[in-house]
């Protein structure tokens, strides 16, 4: 088996043949130029090259061209002709050829379903993901402190909105124990719920989630299996499309094992439109990506991030990106040279050409390359022609996805949710638990104002004496766990306010 990936070569005027060490492709990429570059066919032979080295892969198909890595490219196909005369230009023997897929699909159309739990999600993210100031996150932290209290698994979005509601209701005592917990703040988180809610972000949480496993899989021949995530209807929510990939790559970081320095890497991520990844967000989220970016090479596993500009990329996680493939940059205004100088400054030198021009100058297909030596040190940059990809340019028809879809290994596992017990359910039995206890009070309260009226009418007297006192007072659990039934308790001042909770808290979970 080949210890390294061809990325391309060159004729006259360009540089020697440029190979992808796979004992350094942990060490993180970039791929970066401006639109109709020929980034995606540079991702496309990567992702091929890995996968034919045993490696399994992840990436994102935002065009939805890249559906074409399930089949092979062929002669007569248009979209391979001007790439003929390229490979024989580098010396290249191209052998067509398909290679192993499996699609998936947030949203459960283009491929099979992938989800998160809320909890797994966890506060930052979240917080992220919906925009929230810090006053609002750190609600949401008390929430997630809360469900971990009280043993209430947060599962699915209508889970998280049971326990914000709980926590608006128990503000006073939670704020006595954990700073304050504004009602405005509680309700600012659940009309953000309702935007992810309607953007199709309840598609992404639930179970079962996603087995990380299930990524990483080999088939028998060998080769890595290639995971396409559909991100063409993804992209009208980026905030969710970046959110999502960096809970994976967490997720990743935070399950696998320490490999140190592998023969090649155990998995190898794309993220592809990266800058959405950094647009706006917050120093800790910026942080977190550093950290991830910095420690996860040393459980086996390579990021390479596609974006436009380099500029894209925070200094410190690009100064990690050890490999690099540049198509071409344009410069029409001030701060676009500004940019391609920017970005020339972060190769090595070559003293053949100046590496600004080339970037500039580069066309569809070629690009400014530099990889990690065997030492580990960037090599000099070079211009090179881009290898021409063996499986399809190109999209798939839909008949074929479904087709491959169904013979898929994951076919059936996630396809249908499951909906077990969990905070939502849990309060639900709760809130039901607390109006009985509230009718039930009421009905005794009733028949001992009734008993006394007799008495004070002489109707009847037993000798006995009556005493009214509820006996919900006595069930109710005064601490932290009964906190529910104890606000119920508190509020039955009265026919018309027990009559009044009683409706609210037996209708309040009811229905979906």
């Amino acid at each position: 088996m080949s210890e390294s990936i061809f990325i391309g070569g060159g004729g006259e005027g360009y540089g020697a043949p440029q190979t992808l060490l796979l004992d350094k492709a942990n060490r993180h990429g970039l791929i970066a130029g401006a639109t109709g570059t020929g980034k995606t066919v540079t991702l496309q032979i990567m992702a091929e090259g890995f996968a034919a080295a045993g490696v399994p892969v992840f990436l994102s198909d935002v065009k939805g061209d890249l559906s074409g890595l399930a089949l092979s490219g062929s002669v007569d196909f248009k979209l391979h002709e001007p790439f003929m005369s390229r490979a024989q230009t580098i010396g290249l023997d191209l052998q067509y050829d398909s290679f192993p897929v499996t699609f998936w699909d947030l949203f459960g159309e283009k491929g099979h379903p992938i989800r998160a739990t809320v909890a797994e999600m966890g506060p930052l993210l979240l917080s992220r993901l919906m925009d929230l100031t810090d006053v609002q996150e750190g609600v949401l932290n008390v929430a997630f402190r809360v469900a971990d209290e009280e043993g209430l698994p947060l599962l699915d979005l209508k889970d998280l909105q049971a326990l914000l509601v709980w926590v608006g209701q128990n503000a006073q005592d939670l704020s006595l124990r954990y700073g304050n917990v504004a009602s405005s703040s509680v309700g600012a988180i659940q009309r953000q719920l309702l935007v992810l809610e309607n953007q199709g972000g309840s598609a992404l949480f639930g179970e079962p989630a996603l087995d990380l496993a299930d990524m990483m899989r080999t088939r028998d021949d060998g080769r890595g299996e290639i995971n396409i995530l559909a991100a063409d209807q993804l992209m009208g929510s980026p905030r969710l499309y970046a959110t999502f990939l960096l809970w994976l790559l967490s997720e990743l970081f935070e399950e696998l094992p320490e490999v140190g320095n592998p023969d090649k890497p155990k998995l190898v991520f794309f993220f592809d439109e990266a800058h959405l990844l950094f647009d706006d967000a917050p120093k800790a989220l910026v942080d977190k990506v550093e950290q991830v970016a910095r420690l996860i090479r040393s459980k086996g596993v390579g990021v390479y991030f596609v974006t436009q500009n380099p500029g894209d990329i925070p200094d410190d996680v690009l100064g990690q990106l050890g490999n690099r493939v540049q198509h071409a940059l344009r410069a029409f205004t001030a701060k676009d040279r500004k940019e391609l100088k920017t970005a020339a400054e972060t190769y090595r030198d070559n003293p053949a050409f100046d590496t600004a021009e080339a970037i500039q100058e580069v066309g569809t297909g070629e690009a400014v390359t530099s990889f990690l030596d065997r030492k580990g040190i960037p090599q000099i940059v070079e211009r090179t022609l881009i290898r021409p990809p063996s499986s399809q340019l190109g999209p798939i028809d839909e008949p074929t996805r479904r087709a491959i879809m169904s013979v898929s290994d994951m076919a059936g596992k996630y396809d249908k949710t499951l909906d077990r017990d969990s905070a939502f359910e849990m309060l639900s039995k709760r809130a039901e638990a607390a109006a009985k206890a509230a009718e039930e009070a009421e009905a005794e309260e009733a028949r001992l104002e009734e008993k006394e009226r007799e008495f004070k009418a002489a109707r009847r007297y037993d000798g006995g004496r009556t005493a009214r006192k509820s006996s919900a007072r006595k069930s109710a659990d005064e601490g932290f766990g009964g906190a529910l039934a104890s606000v119920v308790v508190k509020e039955l001042k009265g026919s018309t306010g027990r009559k009044l909770v009683r409706g609210i808290l037996g209708s309040l979970f009811k229905g979906r």
